[in-house]
């Protein structure tokens, strides 16, 4: 009996656990990549139409964040970079990552 009952604990905490999730904004598609635009687009413009993701920030106040655009069989990554100021200015897409 004891066993079960270690065993039903065992089964309900393994249920809970999962991988972590994508943090808000990281999952976004072809319409909103196309409306990042180098030059134009803001830091505030980013998180209003495509929400907080990953980023890494530099000392230099340069920050990049990135993006996943879901693919078949995978996802394709999108890193934007933003100058000091806040302002996009580049944005590469590397093609095809295999989901985990």
């Amino acid at each position: 009996m004891r066993f079960a009952v270690v065993l039903a604990g065992v089964l309900v905490l393994g249920a809970c656990a999962h991988a972590p999730a994508a943090p808000p904004g990281t999952l976004v598609t072809a319409e909103q990549v196309r409306a990042i635009r180098p030059g134009e687009s803001t830091r505030a413009s980013l998180l209003a139409t495509l929400g907080a993701t990953r980023k890494v920030s530099f000392d230099s106040g340069v920050e990049t964040w990135l993006y996943q655009l879901p693919v078949a069989g995978g996802f394709d990554e999108i890193v934007v970079l933003l100058d000091a100021q806040g302002v996009v200015r580049k944005l590469r897409r590397r093609a095809h990552v295999p989901a985990p």
